[in-house]
């Protein structure tokens, strides 16, 4: 991992808990400007190819080519007539489509992550026939490099996950799973080792501090602090590395996705908040800074859509990268 800043004393720790709850209290929570425009069909997708469930972007290493996943159809992968489908993209900064791979392997495609030497890593949140509730990783061209889980079968020890839904890979090679989806299945972060060996694991179904209610994203900044986004408890929780609690954050609405870019700054999709859930806030991807937690601006949802990006990537130019889940699209938003 990179090296690691300095640990605030417990002061700093707490005062930096009221500092950010003071701010998501006492700020218009749906305010912010939007200095993004919509680029219209901005990904060209191959000939007979159209969108599924898009459900993950990354950024490439090169800063501004483009990895996208999505569920091969509106049903997921398991439709025989998606078995010859890849779900794993990979387009060029124009949107021009370079390559795909991954058909046949998965179930339903959930977690997402490029690494920084190219590797595609990739979560299967369904263990039936024989497949899913695993964790994959390619190298660029989409050889399997490793497969941890075991396929088709759900559980929580050291060698099974049961519904994860995203994967995380520190500079060093250790590699995180965010391990669970809602009720029955699990509420926990697993650490392993670049070559997949099990290290720790943290956290179990709650809302308390270090407890989790679908731990939907997770992503890590230059400190190697680990960002969850803990949908379900309408919360972004920090860790350090070892999975000690450091921070919770609320002004972020009800996190689906997550993205810390390389100058820290943090993009959080929300894609649930209304009525039913989360009622103060609007959907919509707020963006802010790592270092106070203060959203600096805000991508609404337009009244066309029904509901926003379950996913987000922001590339070198700070161009915002969008996949839909019932809209079937993947949207770029680029700085006005």
């Amino acid at each position: 991992m990179l090296p690691r800043k300095k640990t605030m004393p417990c002061v700093a720790i707490l005062l930096a808990v009221s500092i950010v709850g003071s701010y998501a209290e006492a700020s218009d929570v749906n305010s912010g400007s939007n200095p993004y425009m919509q680029v219209e069909n901005w990904a060209k997708l191959p000939d007979r190819r159209s969108w599924g469930q898009v459900i993950g972007v990354e950024i490439d290493p090169d800063g501004e080519s483009v990895w996208v996943l999505d569920r091969c159809g509106p049903k997921g992968c398991m439709e025989p007539s998606s078995s010859t489908i890849d779900p794993i993209q990979k387009f060029d900064r124009f949107g021009n489509f370079v390559k795909s791979f991954g058909a046949g392997l998965f179930n339903w495609p959930h977690g997402f992550f490029v690494d920084r030497d190219g590797n595609v890593w990739v979560t299967d949140g369904i263990g039936v026939n024989g497949k899913g509730n695993t964790v994959f990783k390619f190298s660029s061209n989409g050889k399997p490099l490793m497969i941890l889980g075991r396929p088709g079968m759900a559980g929580r020890d050291q060698a099974s996950f049961d519904r994860p839904s995203d994967v995380l890979v520190a500079a060093n090679g250790d590699f995180f799973v965010a391990d669970g989806h809602g009720p029955r299945s699990n509420a926990r972060i697993v650490k392993f080792t670049g070559d997949g060996k099990f290290l720790q694991e943290w956290g179990r179904e709650g809302a308390a501090p270090g407890e989790f209610d679908v731990p939907h994203g997770i992503a890590m900044d230059s400190s190697g602090r680990i960002f969850v986004a803990d949908r379900s408890n309408n919360r972004v929780q920090i860790f350090d590395e070892d999975g000690n609690f450091l921070l919770e954050w609320k002004q972020f609405g009800r996190p689906s996705g997550i993205y810390i870019d390389k100058s820290d700054t943090i993009y959080v999709t929300d894609s649930q908040s209304g009525a039913e859930y989360n009622p103060s806030y609007q959907q919509g991807i707020r963006i802010g800074s790592i270092k106070d937690g203060k959203v600096t601006a805000f991508i609404p949802k337009p009244e066309s859509v029904k509901t926003m990006p379950e996913c987000v990537a922001a590339d070198d130019q700070g161009n915002v990268f969008g996949g839909f889940i019932e809209m079937q699209t993947f949207i770029k938003y680029s700085k006005n």
